[in-house]
Order: structure tokens, then C-alpha cells, then sequence
């Protein structure tokens, strides 16, 4: 390995360099992108319990806002909520829009990561293939290993580049999915909690498979 990178010549630094750095902010990013991180399950419902027990004080404010990304959303949304729907709803997007930056932390520098290191490797390509034609036009074409040195530079500083390159574009790519996910849920379950305060809908404690065993079982009352 140590020779590969050697034979690719000083600007396969900067590439591996760009590697690791590329290999931390996916590891970074799997682990704060995870959804039960953001935005947990059994939230809202526990939350529209305790507002209906009258137990969400401020202290409890305080840690749903640290507790995740829907937790300090909805914290915003519940501190305007006797405001009306139209001041709840504006906290609520402002408090998003700061979530979202978070959550697209990184993924810029993903992104020109994965512009930049195939552009190292091209950078490399020319200076190998430069030091190539001074060779042939110093010596002539008889130093053979010269003349290999220099096209080992070029071509393996272009591998390494893309090697880098289309990996981190993929990473770069599935996380811009993942957050658009993300917020869907986020906004889903924030709408939930509008609607439950500022009309006559209620948050369902109970989850889809419930709901579809009791619809079986009313239909199966039913007389034929």
C-alpha cells in the first residue's frame, strides 16, 4: 500500500486526506441521522398525555426541547400555542428550519469532496504525464523505469481520485434522501400536534396494527 501511494506521488495526500475526512462525516452522519435520534416514535403521543394531565411545565418544556430534533419543534409550536394556530405554526417552521440546518451539517463538504477528488486525481494525470515528455525529451525513450514512474503517477492518482470520489457522491446523495424523509415526518407529526390543540382532532395513542385488528373484529360483528 505504502508503495501504491508513493508511486502515486504528492498529491495522493491530499486525496487520502479528503478519504478520511470523507469516512468520519458518513460515520458522523449515520449515527445523528438515525430516526429514532430525530424523531421518535412515542413522542407525540406521550407529550399530548401530559398536556391533557396538565403536567407539561416548564421543566418538562425544557427536556423535550434537548431530548430531539421533533422534540425541539415541538417545544417551539407548545410555548405559542395559546397564541393561535398562525403564531404556533410560525414557531414551528422557524424551529425546523433550524433543525434541518443541522441535519445538513457536513453534507456540503461531502459534496465537494466528492467534486474535488476527481480533480486531484486529473491534477496528477497532468503532472505525471508532464513528467513522462520531459523524460522522453531529456533522455529519449530508452529509461524505461523513468518513463514508468511517470505514467504509475498519472494513472494511479486518477484511480485513487475516483476510488474516492463516486463512494462519497453515493453517501453524499442517500443522506440528502434521508433527511428529505426526515422532514416529512417531522412536519407530519408537528401538524398532528396543530391540529390537536387548535381543532377537535386528537392525537391516536394506538398504531396501525391496532387499528386494523379492531377494524377486522367491528367487521366481523357485523351481521351478514
Amino acid at each position: 500500500m505504502f508503495e501504491i501511494v508513493q508511486a502515486g506521488g504528492i498529491l495522493m495526500l491530499p486525496i487520502i486526506l479528503c478519504s478520511v475526512l470523507a469516512i468520519a462525516i458518513v460515520i458522523e452522519r449515520f449515527w445523528t441521522l438515525k430516526p429514532s435520534r430525530i424523531a421518535p416514535k412515542n413522542m407525540l403521543p406521550d407529550v399530548w398525555s401530559k398536556i391533557k394531565q396538565n403536567q407539561l411545565d416548564a421543566s418538562e418544556l425544557r427536556d423535550l426541547r434537548n431530548s430531539s430534533a421533533l422534540g425541539q419543534i415541538l417545544a417551539a409550536g407548545l410555548v405559542n400555542a395559546k397564541s393561535g394556530r398562525t403564531i404556533m405554526i410560525e414557531s414551528i417552521e422557524q424551529a425546523a428550519g433550524h433543525v434541518i440546518h443541522e441535519m445538513s451539517r457536513y453534507l456540503n463538504l461531502l459534496g465537494t469532496i466528492s467534486q474535488i477528488t476527481p480533480l486531484l486525481g486529473l491534477l496528477g494525470t497532468v503532472l505525471g504525464m508532464i513528467r513522462v515528455f520531459s523524460e522522453i525529451m531529456a533522455q529519449g525513450t530508452g529509461n524505461a523505469n523513468v518513463l514508468a514512474g511517470g505514467i504509475s503517477e498519472a494513472l494511479i492518482t486518477t484511480a485513487a481520485g475516483l476510488t474516492v470520489a463516486i463512494p462519497t457522491l453515493l453517501f453524499y446523495r442517500f443522506f440528502q434522501r434521508k433527511i428529505d424523509t426526515l422532514v416529512i415526518e417531522l412536519e407530519r407529526e408537528s401538524i398532528k400536534l396543530v391540529d390537536a390543540l387548535h381543532s377537535s382532532r386528537t392525537v391516536d395513542y394506538k398504531d396501525s396494527n391496532e387499528k386494523g385488528n379492531n377494524e377486522k373484529d367491528s367487521n366481523e360483528e357485523q351481521p351478514t
